[in-house]
């Protein structure tokens, strides 16, 4: 998958995957499945997916509905972060985020 965003590009097939993500059962609304990914060269993160009309993959229909999406979704290191620490390995973690020791 391949989207450019804000005057960048992202590339599902040239980025490291960080880890898997799957939220919610697969027939509730808030059901979403993504892909952490982390670009080669500006280390930017995002997610590469689909999701239900209650997910940040939701599209709008028209002024009052939504409906499930797929697509790229740029994340700040914060957010990233917060997947990864819920669904990557503590290794993985440590290995694309600088985590200091408590």
């Amino acid at each position: 998958m391949k989207s450019i965003i804000n005057g960048r590009i992202y590339d599902t097939e040239k980025s490291v995957k960080v880890c898997n993500i799957n939220v919610g059962n697969v027939s509730d609304f808030s059901h979403f499945e993504a892909e952490l990914f982390q670009t080669p060269r500006s280390k930017k993160f995002f997610l590469a997916g689909s999701g239900g009309p209650m997910t940040v993959f939701a599209r709008r229909v028209d002024q009052n509905s939504t409906s499930g999406g797929s697509g790229i979704i740029p994340l700040t290191e914060e957010d990233a972060l917060r997947y990864a620490e819920r669904y990557a390995s503590v290794e993985t973690v440590q290995r694309f985020f600088e985590i200091e020791e408590a």
